[in-house]
């Protein structure tokens, strides 16, 4: 199920092509809250996943917990790992590129949508590929890719989509992992759509990062789950 790490280095490539559509630099003028959340959003992303930390292993055994409740965990490095798309026996070589950020995202999503996060993990609709996308890795994935289309390299927000996504990260703290979930959700129906496998995964998550930036540049959108996409969580 698991394939080579190069099936994933398109999406880690933090260069990356140039963007149009909602990228047109709008007034990023943002309210104190605003500017906060933003701040604390980008110093989360900059947390690198330490094995070490006692608080981080506990996060992991949690996500596992969650993902399989009937299933005893032998430990933080384990083949049973494989299962949950891991590309190897130990989770903590595979956080490299969205550091603990990508397993707060998991846990919010398993804790929040736990319908959802189980439909996904475990493909249970649809027809599916003969090579299946790694959950676990394709969730890194996501939210690379969002970190990348919300600007958390930049000082402050400037495109269209971003700025959206600021105002409602204002009001609403959890916005972020909300719009985590439904990404999630809005690839594997991608995935399912096109009949995507393997090798095509890339292709798919760009799809959906710009689906994610036409629904973010709405006029009047002022809470992450009016997204039409959050529809998809219920589906």
């Amino acid at each position: 199920m698991v394939g080579p790490r190069t099936w994933i280095g398109g999406i880690f490539n933090r260069t990356g092509p140039k963007r149009s559509g909602s990228n047109k630099h709008v007034d990023n003028k943002l309210t104190p809250n605003q500017e906060t959340r933003y701040q604390r959003l980008q110093e989360r992303s900059n947390v690198a996943y330490d094995e070490m930390r006692v608080e981080h292993q506990k996060a992991l055994s949690e996500l596992w917990n969650l993902a399989y409740p009937d299933v005893t965990l032998t430990g933080l490095i384990s083949e049973q790992w494989k299962e949950m798309g891991w590309q190897g026996a130990n989770p903590a070589t595979d956080f490299r590129s969205s550091g603990f950020l990508s397993l707060e995202n998991l846990l919010f999503f398993a804790k929040t949508f736990p319908e959802a996060f189980r439909r996904l993990l475990l493909k249970q609709r649809g027809v599916r590929a003969t090579w299946e996308y790694p959950f676990a890795i394709a969730g890194i994935n996501i939210t690379f890719m969002l970190t990348q289309m919300l600007e958390f390299h930049q000082v402050k927000p400037r495109c269209e989509h971003c700025v959206n996504f600021v105002r409602i990260l204002g009001e609403d703290e959890d916005a972020f992992d909300v719009l985590y979930c439904i990404a999630f959700a809005m690839m594997d129906a991608q995935w399912l759509a096109t009949h995507a496998s393997y090798m095509e995964f890339n292709e798919v998550l760009q799809a959906v990062r710009s689906q994610l930036e036409k629904e973010l540049a709405l006029e009047d959108l002022t809470r992450i789950r009016d997204l039409p996409a959050f529809n998809l969580l219920h589906s």
